[in-house]
């Protein structure tokens, strides 16, 4: 694997972990949070400078349907990035306190929620729609071989077991009344493990990825690619 595509991947590794520690606001502290939010919009700068060659490209080849959703997917990953990071450093205490910043908090904490819940789907979504490349690379790593059928199936159950937890764990925690703000605060459960609560927003980020991934394999089979 060449090295900037081993830089790409460890990019988005770190902040698929650290999307998750930004989801436990409450659980992993107000500094924590803080510095792993300025971290990860960093990374984020970063993924979008390994993949600056893809802004020419918007204005060159056909439009399937597949490549319009993965569009508007991507710029409204973006549009969530620079919500999460305007609402974020005007409700900073930490990171961004030595701005001369005043008023607008009642704003910033509706638009950080929105844009943080809204964008734990989105991100899950887009890594969704890149699934397919993501297992091409781990199948080149082991030298172009597929996996045994019994393993592929075992794979297949084991993720849709996930995915229905990802279900249970999106109605539990009420994510619905976050994404349409039929709350304007979030509530913890601050008696519940850290690990279970990791373990909950994996399973709904496994949801969102298997939909995706799925969705992206019907609409590449229907374009004929």
């Amino acid at each position: 694997m060449k090295p900037k595509m081993m830089v790409k991947m460890g990019a988005d590794l770190v902040m698929t972990i650290l999307l998750l520690v930004q989801m436990a606001y409450m659980l992993v502290g107000e500094r924590s949070h803080e510095w792993t939010g300025a971290a990860m919009f960093l990374l984020f700068i970063l993924h979008h400078g390994l993949n600056w060659r893809w802004y020419p490209r918007l204005a060159k080849g056909r439009y399937t349907p597949l490549r319009v959703i993965q569009t508007i997917v991507n710029f409204l990953v973006l549009a969530s990035m620079a919500g999460l990071m305007v609402s974020g450093i005007i409700l900073s205490r930490e990171v961004f306190a030595f701005l001369p910043i005043s008023g607008g908090m009642g704003f910033a904490r509706i638009l950080h929620m929105l844009s943080a819940y809204w964008g734990f789907i989105l991100m899950s979504t887009h890594l969704g729609l890149h699934w397919g490349m993501i297992m091409g690379m781990a199948r080149k790593l082991r030298g172009g071989r597929t996996l045994p059928k019994p393993w592929r199936w075992a794979f297949r159950a084991a993720a849709a077991a996930v995915s229905l937890y990802g279900i249970y764990a999106f109605m539990k925690h009420r994510i619905a009344d976050y994404l349409f703000v039929r709350s304007q605060f979030v509530f913890f459960d601050m008696e519940q493990p850290l690990w279970q609560f990791f373990g909950e927003y994996l399973a709904m980020m496994e949801l969102w990825v298997c939909l995706a991934y799925y969705a992206a394999r019907a609409l590449r089979g229907r374009s004929g690619r």
